[in-house]
């Protein structure tokens, strides 16, 4: 590890939308500088993504890391590639990758254009001063357009299009003139090898038997085994039992000096320990931490509960390990998928909800994520002055046919300040592309509008959010009522506006979903006093004149009202118990 002084390392990170080729061309980078064997029967598929889930749905959840080392005029350079995640919800993560790097290929597919999450990456990486390779990838697809999407890349980032490398990560064309180019345009980190050692670590990740494993970038210093070392955040002290780089699997140097990349395992137990963004040092020897890094904010909230009552302990322990491994679960489904995949977990999601902020008469304030405690508004005693629901700025990338349905998909979701312009004004009509900007509450985005974007444009917009603070909003707690008595499981907050369809839509759903009982069962949606919906669930009866053969009709009524008067005497006491089914059923839109 000496012989890479700093002018030889460079550290990178490849900037992509979902889907554009990222973990291809990791692949043929690694191929190419030797670190993994190029297989004779086939291909390297996807070296990176190493989770089920990753392989399973074809996208990276999380950030990786791998070191390379590749020769160039006479020297051997030490290339430490990030990875980050394309997809709109792992946004967290791609900063964070972005802080240890000092350079960024910007990838773009050369068939489907810029796409939203690629233009929000570019504004964090351009804000963060890295240096930008921009690369058109998929030449090698008929449908690719390289000199339209040149065109595109230089209207939307100002980039010249004569920097722009042409490359198909699947076939490996020009993937040489990448690495070349990582090393000629990207700068060597600044770093000081006299200063106190100083570490950024910048990712986590958990070994049954070693624990806590963190990734970081060496600041200033010399990091070595044995070393004592703080975290800058936590207080709390360490002593370093292995330290290497990830070639791509962990081997073990010993060492890691200024500007490089590598893993430490230092006897860390609990993952609240590693904070992504923390500053470590060795012990008496503080320095100031790095600038700008606070803990994430939880933008959307869900509840989870386990199918069986006695596996709470259980659930909550493989839910503090996989947040080690994945501190980004805003995708609740790919959460889930891991919960189940890695930790065998039986387990039910509630719809997810937001924080809302309440207002009181005397000043204060309170946020509230659980619908079970919002306030009842109806309720004069309650001295709430308003209450506020957070907005994002929203930003949809959409080919100008399918504009008409995303207004109107927009305009559904209580979006408001609507504007729009053209991308780039393609040689024939058809091909120019929208993009759509929007203020819309948080809560209509959180369930399924990412599904209806996809399927009203036919996979072909794009989207991307960011935090837009909260505005006053007129808000209601719905609760559901089944013989009288609420479900806590099923409140939900709604807008007044769409009170109704929605309390009728959840009703109808519930009387599907409910087994029959032995008595009547009332099904309510109720705001407040007022009950806005209903359905009735009809009794079980047996037939209780199946034995009795002609004589008088009162005979028969006789033996109805004995069964009348049971039933409501049951209906008094009787419970109706929700199967876990039924949630399932009802959480699936």
């Amino acid at each position: 590890m000496e012989e890479f002084p700093l002018d030889v390392i460079r550290n990178f990170s490849i900037i992509a939308h979902i889907d554009h080729g990222k973990s291809t061309l990791a692949d043929r980078l690694l191929e190419l500088t030797g670190t993994i064997k190029k297989k004779e029967t086939g291909k390297n598929e996807q070296v990176l993504d190493k989770l089920k889930v990753e392989r399973e749905r074809g996208i990276t959840v999380k950030a990786q890391t791998a070191s390379m080392v590749h020769s160039s005029n006479g020297k051997s350079h030490l290339l430490n590639l990030i990875d980050t995640p394309g997809h709109v919800d792992f946004a967290w993560e791609v900063s964070r990758s972005l802080a240890a790097c000092q350079g960024a290929l910007l990838l773009v597919d050369a068939s489907q254009g810029v796409q939203a999450q690629s233009i929000s990456v570019f504004h964090i990486a351009k804000e963060r001063g890295l240096t930008i390779i921009p690369v058109l990838n998929k030449i090698d697809l008929p449908a690719a357009q390289p000199e339209r999407i040149a065109a595109q890349m230089q209207s939307t980032f100002g980039i010249n299009p004569a920097d722009i490398l042409s490359i198909s990560a699947k076939t490996g064309k020009g993937v040489e003139s990448v690495l070349q180019a990582v090393i000629d345009r990207i700068p060597a980190p600044q770093s000081d090898k006299n200063a106190p050692a100083k570490a950024f670590l910048f990712d986590s990740l958990y070994d049954r038997y070693r624990g806590v494993i963190s990734l970081v970038n060496i600041q200033n210093g010399i990091l070595r085994k044995g070393d004592k070392i703080a975290s800058c955040h936590t207080r709390k002290k360490y002593e370093i039992a292995e330290i290497g780089i990830m070639y791509p699997e962990e081997v073990s140097t010993d060492i890691l000096c200024p500007g490089q990349v590598g893993y430490i395992a230092c006897n860390m137990k609990e993952s609240s320990e590693a904070h992504i963004g923390d500053t470590l040092h060795r012990v008496g020897e503080p320095v100031p931490p790095m600038p700008g890094f606070k803990p994430s904010k939880a933008m959307v909230y869900a509840g989870i509960f386990p199918v069986d009552s006695s596996d709470f302990p259980k659930l909550e322990e493989s839910i503090k390990r996989l947040t080690l491994t994945d501190r980004s679960t805003l995708h609740m489904d790919v959460f889930r998928q891991r919960l189940e995949d890695e930790y065998d977990a039986n387990i039910i999601i509630t719809a997810p909800t937001v924080p809302y902020k309440v207002l009181y008469r005397d000043g204060t304030e309170k946020f509230i994520s659980n619908p079970t405690e919002f306030p009842d508004m109806s309720d004069s005693t309650t001295k709430v002055s308003e209450i506020q629901e957070p907005i994002v700025k929203a930003s949809i990338i959409v080919p100008e046919e399918y504009f008409g349905d995303m207004m109107e998909l927009c305009y559904s979701r209580r979006a408001e300040e609507l504007d729009h312009r053209y991308l780039d004004a393609g040689s024939d009509a058809s091909s120019s592309r929208i993009i759509l900007t929007c203020v819309i509450p948080l809560s209509e985005i959180v369930t399924d509008f990412f599904d209806q974007l996809k399927s009203r444009s036919s996979g072909f917009a794009s989207f991307d959010y960011e935090d837009a603070g909260y505005q006053k909003s007129d808000l209601a707690k719905m609760v559901f009522l089944l013989n009288g008595k609420p479900v806590d499981a099923l409140a939900l907050i709604v807008h007044r506006s769409a009170q109704d369809t929605i309390g009728r839509a959840w009703v109808k759903k519930l009387h599907k979903v409910i087994p029959r009982q032995l008595f009547e069962v009332p099904i309510q949606a109720a705001i407040g006093k007022k009950v806005i919906a209903r359905e009735t669930l009809s009794a079980n009866r047996a037939d209780v004149t199946a034995g009795l053969y002609g004589g008088h009709y009162e005979r028969k009524l006789k033996h109805l009202e004995n069964q009348k008067e049971g039933k409501k005497r049951l209906k008094r006491i009787g419970t109706v118990d929700l199967p876990q089914e039924a949630f399932f059923d009802i959480l699936k839109r």
